[in-house]
């Protein structure tokens, strides 16, 4: 089976999972039903585009700001993406949408920064009811009037990040966010709505993370969607929080053990990106839009040769960079800790440099 293949395949798969652990909201498995559907048709729309030798994958990564409303320690994003003024505007974010739609483009993480500082893109998830849009949010601008309305927003699902217990999650994100975010995750639970939680996973949070007390407390709490993430050390000092290669070794098996336990989905990065052959960036699996407009390979991977403020998406996805990166993805496969691209990054640069230079 081609790499395409199987990832069309392994997304209809995922949104399947999705319709078994809605059971209990018939609406909301009837959507993800749906939204099996709808796969299918952008599968064939990227089929099209790719006979025009465009290469498009499934998912966007979008970080629409890099504004935040916190300033957790170890973010990676302010360590890479310090700049706030040039962020594409309202409209140009509402177009790229549609284009991406256009093209077969059927999943967006939206991400940032704190994504809800631009309150907008809640208006503009709603208008595409047929994409899937995680909103990765810290969760303290998740005010109970846009609970109100994402509960008819059924395509939208919150995404709160979370580092275990209260004097972890506190620590790294500031006093009070952890009991905010309960209470969040309450509200959330009372709407009725899908939300997934995300977990950096460090050396110091990993018993926390993974302790079947602390996941089945989130299950109990309303959550169906996991993301345990690796963390990434971008940032100077924070080489420490790093897995070690026991932790490592373990993940996989309890990943596997959880999606038997508990009636919820769990994603496990870099991990699952295994099954895939490795790393799924530079529109193997997915791109990253920057706030800026810059076409990425990924959000640890701030390299580009192609923006989309003014140009249309179709024409960026032709960038000669990211092709090379596909072309040379034997260098970025491997998964053994954290994200290959930023391990490798010399070479990715090296990669731009042939391309544009």
């Amino acid at each position: 089976m081609s790499a395409t293949r199987q990832l069309n395949q392994g997304l209809r798969i995922f949104f399947g999972e999705f319709v078994r652990v809605s059971l209990r909201r018939p609406r909301q498995a009837l959507f993800f039903a749906r939204t099996v559907l709808w796969q299918g048709s952008a599968a064939r729309r990227r089929a099209r585009t790719a006979r025009d030798g465009i290469h498009v994958p499934p998912i966007a990564i979008f970080s629409i700001t890099n504004r935040c409303n916190l300033r957790c320690k170890g973010c990676y994003s302010q360590a890479i993406h310090r700049d706030s003024s040039d962020e594409l505007s309202p409209d140009r974010l509402r177009s790229l949408v549609q284009e991406a739609d256009d093209l077969g483009i059927s999943f967006f993480v939206i991400a940032g920064g704190e994504p809800l500082v631009r309150p907008e893109i809640v208006e503009i998830t709603r208008d595409f009811p047929h994409i899937v849009f995680l909103l990765i949010t810290n969760g303290l601008l998740l005010d109970q009037p846009l609970i109100d309305r994402l509960m008819t927003q059924r395509n939208t699902v919150p995404v709160l990040s979370i580092e275990g217990s209260q004097e972890q999650t506190d620590d790294r994100r500031g006093e009070g966010v952890h009991d905010r975010l309960r209470k969040r995750m309450a509200q959330l639970k009372e709407a009725g709505i899908f939300f997934s939680l995300s977990l950096t996973v460090t050396r110091q949070n990993f018993a926390t993370v993974t302790d079947r007390a602390f996941l089945q407390s989130a299950v109990d709490a309303g959550c169906r969607l996991f993301f345990h993430v690796e963390y990434t050390p971008i940032r100077e000092g924070t080489d420490e929080w790093v897995i070690t290669d026991a932790q490592r070794g373990e993940m996989k098996e309890l990943v596997a053990g959880f999606r038997r336990s508990f009636n919820s989905l769990f994603i496990a990065v870099p991990w699952d990106e295994e099954e895939q052959g490795g790393c799924l960036a530079s529109g193997r699996g997915f791109v990253h839009i920057s706030a800026s407009g810059d076409l990425e390979p990924c959000p640890f991977a701030p390299y580009s040769d192609a923006n989309v403020r003014t140009a249309p998406l179709r024409e960026a996805l032709q960038s000669r960079f990211l092709a090379a990166m596909r072309q040379n993805h034997a260098l970025f496969a491997e998964t053994d800790g954290g994200c290959a691209l930023w391990r490798n990054r010399e070479a990715v640069e090296a990669l731009l440099g042939r391309k544009t230079g």
